[in-house]
């Protein structure tokens, strides 16, 4: 047993009870809604909205959320702070790191890493003391300390600016502790690159690293070589079907648990309160995008297919507890 940081503080692993590991609760360009405060309305009613959508998932019997919201994807602590007081049931673990697919964002363009040809000497990464000191002391002064790192790799590859955050994130990990998450594109099998840079490279043990968005795929040997190799496949999109199914989605699921991979993946939706990044016209195209669709969905379709309650509490349960309670969380 570990104490896992949550929203509300220290939380023994053992009580973390069902967990989806990829959910947002407000996904959004933060300068875009700070410029222009209609596009996000009123505070107060956004964060209701969330109340309301939180209170239903907790009231279905899940007992904790991971929301890998960090810079880049419009991270606010004390806005999920007023929600998480408001939904007592549900345990909110939140993360530190950097999202992109390409380049870093322009603080860091001249920072770091970045200085080292013109100074002629290595140069600290800042993001690694940003990471760290999230985790160990807290967010922003609210004392919430991030309980996952998260990076993202997509369809563009290992870009320099993908790999210059991958190895910030091995760094912090290495000197705190916490558990990785990482955006990947299972179709472009970018999984690899992200054993070739944070394991084989940087030393972070595979069975540390989530692969999150696993499920887009149905590429089942690709899943089970990754599976195999020791790390944790997010099967995390369920609802989200504008280039797949859901038949899809959910027969890769079955068919990973078929091979006996259940003991190597993790559920949910990876849906959202509020998102600025989907034109509201796109949104009657994923009816199904709700923090309920496991629930209601996807757990009796597997059910019926020959998935095990067993193996759905190893999925919900037994594989987010040994997740985080592997970490060596700081005191």
């Amino acid at each position: 047993m570990s104490n896992v940081p949550t929203v509300r503080g220290p939380l023994d692993s053992a009580e973390l009870g069902r967990t989806y590991t990829h959910e947002h609760i407000f996904t959004l360009t933060a300068d875009v809604q700070q410029n222009y405060p209609a596009e996000w309305g009123s505070e107060d009613a956004r964060i209701a909205d969330a109340v309301t959508q939180l209170r239903a998932l907790s009231a279905q019997g899940i007992q904790t959320i991971v929301d890998p919201t960090v810079v880049g994807l419009g991270r606010n602590i004390p806005r999920i702070q007023r929600v998480a007081a408001q939904v007592p049931d549900l345990n909110i673990i939140v993360s530190t790191g950097v999202y992109t697919y390409d380049t870093v964002p322009s603080f860091f363009l001249h920072r770091g890493p970045a200085l080292e040809a013109a100074l002629g000497t290595p140069v600290p990464d800042p993001m690694v003391d940003m990471f760290v000191t999230d985790i160990t002391e807290g967010i922003a002064g609210t004392g919430v300390r991030a309980g996952m790192l998260k990076c993202a790799i997509d369809e563009q590859g290992m870009t320099p600016g993908v790999e210059r955050v991958m190895r910030a994130v091995a760094s912090a990990h290495h000197q705190t502790g916490a558990p990785i998450t990482v955006h990947t594109h299972p179709r472009s099998r970018t999984g690899l690159e992200v054993r070739r840079v944070l394991c084989d490279e940087e030393g972070v043990a595979p069975h540390r690293v989530l692969l999150s968005h696993s499920g887009d795929t149905t590429d089942c040997d690709h899943l089970a070589r990754l599976a195999d190799a020791g790390f944790l496949l997010g099967m995390d999109r369920f609802g989200i079907n504008l280039e797949t199914t859901f038949e899809k989605r959910a027969d890769t699921l079955v068919e990973m648990c078929r091979r006996g991979h259940a003991a190597s993946m993790v559920l949910s939706q990876d849906a959202s309160c509020y998102i600025d990044w989907i034109d509201p016209a796109v949104l009657p195209f994923l009816p199904q995008w709700n923090y309920l669709h496991i629930g209601n969905e996807v757990l009796p379709y597997a059910i019926e297919r020959g998935v095990t309650q067993e193996q759905i509490t190893t999925m919900l349960v037994a594989n987010p507890r040994r997740f985080f309670e592997t970490a060596g969380w700081p005191a």
